[in-house]
């Protein structure tokens, strides 16, 4: 065995999975599709535990995940379609071919270079094993949520160069967006959900052009919301009231004071 701890600390996870899959009932039974939802919920979990900064949760939620992926490998290798070795194998061949100012003589001056040469390399990869790509955004997972989704479209097409030239066009498209949803609104028109829908794309972009990740930004929106409406919801039990029979008024009240002390 390799005296790398990581080698060894990986064999170690392969090795109890085999043993699980051979001798533990639940084990046996999974499938791919029986992993699939738990795969995503744990993910879920890693995202929370990145959003409160709780490096011993990522450190744990982490090995939950590490679990699945080496699950489905086992699972690969029992259907003879590709084991744990290729899957390795195969994510190191495509760094190293999408990364060629890393492992070649190309030259980038920035980030942004890099995005943009690796959707160029993943089209031509397409192109060359005969799986003609119709769309640079064929790429985008139908199952993903679509704040993350709209984040991954425009980051797409702005590899491609489809993209506006500064923050302040963004901005006025925002603007105009909400002009429009107003005027749907205002008319009653049966395409307000379509309006709004515009808004927040457009909304996403500009988020995307000042450097923030909206699915973040909101989620923590949420979680202060949360707080604050939990916060609201104790002092107001403390003071023997209830909120179904407070006035909208008399729970403001409430409210402002959570926005000081939660």
């Amino acid at each position: 065995m390799s005296d790398d701890p990581r080698a060894r600390a990986f064999l170690r996870l392969l090795t109890i999975m085999d043993e699980l899959r051979a001798q533990c009932p639940w084990d046996r039974k999974q499938t791919m599709e029986t992993l699939r939802p738990l795969t995503i919920e744990e993910t879920y979990e890693l995202g929370d535990a990145i959003l409160e900064n709780d490096l011993d949760g990522v450190k744990k939620e982490l090995g939950d995940l590490l679990l699945h992926l080496v699950f489905y490998a086992k699972i690969g290798a029992e259907k003879q379609a590709f084991d744990i070795t290729d899957v390795l194998n195969a994510i190191c061949e495509k760094l190293i071919h999408r990364h060629p100012h890393i492992y070649g003589d190309v030259e980038v001056k920035d980030e942004e270079e890099v995005k943009a040469n690796w959707e160029k390399i993943k089209l031509a990869e397409k192109a060359k094993n005969g799986a003609r790509q119709k769309s640079v955004l064929e790429g985008v997972p139908k199952g993903m949520p679509s704040l993350v989704k709209a984040i991954r479209i425009q980051d797409k097409a702005r590899g491609v160069g489809f993209d506006w030239d500064n923050k302040e066009q963004v901005w006025d498209k925002v603007h105009e967006e909400l002009r429009e949803l107003k005027q749907e609104v205002d008319a009653g028109s049966a395409k307000q959900a379509e309006e709004l829908g515009d808004v927040l794309f457009s909304v996403v972009n500009y988020a995307r052009f000042l450097g923030i990740d909206p699915d973040e930004a909101l989620e923590r929106t949420n979680r202060k919301f949360i707080q604050r409406f939990q916060f609201m919801e104790r002092e107001v039990a403390r003071d023997g009231h209830q909120l179904g029979a407070m006035t909208l008024e008399e729970m403001d009240r409430y409210w402002e004071r959570s926005k000081s002390e939660a």
